[in-house]
């Protein structure tokens, strides 16, 4: 990626963030978090990454309200950046917070079970 696209992925994300704390209205938002935004090289597409927390259902929910709002997000954006052309925006569910958060709970788990079982030494004597 070069510097420019950083610097954009980066004003994108934080317009985002601002415009889904204050200005979306819609009350199938839950809680949700852009996690990044990753521009194409010629700036037309972006990809939007959101982490979700909650039930399956009220992810699916929250989701659904940020596609159909797409439209709405890139007129704002637009009126917020000055960008020739606004890239269109596509988004997608970051599950890595997730993912992360069941891998310490494996993690912890395990250890608690290997904490648990006497050592085999202890058997002997």
């Amino acid at each position: 990626m070069s510097q420019r696209t950083d610097r954009l992925d980066s004003q994108i994300r934080q317009e985002l963030m601002e415009l889904l704390q204050r200005e979306m209205k819609d009350p199938r938002l839950g809680f949700a978090t852009i996690t990044r935004v990753e521009t194409a090289r010629d700036l037309g597409h972006a990809r939007v990454w959101v982490s979700v927390l909650g039930s399956e259902i009220e992810r699916e929910r929250t989701m659904s309200a940020l596609r159909v709002a797409t439209p709405w997000l890139r007129r704002k954006l637009g009126e917020r950046l000055s960008l020739r052309h606004v890239p269109v925006l596509t988004v997608r569910e970051d599950d890595s917070i997730a993912s992360g958060d069941r891998v310490l709970q494996i993690i912890q788990e395990l250890s608690g079970e290997s904490v648990e079982t006497p050592p085999d030494d202890a058997e002997e004597g």
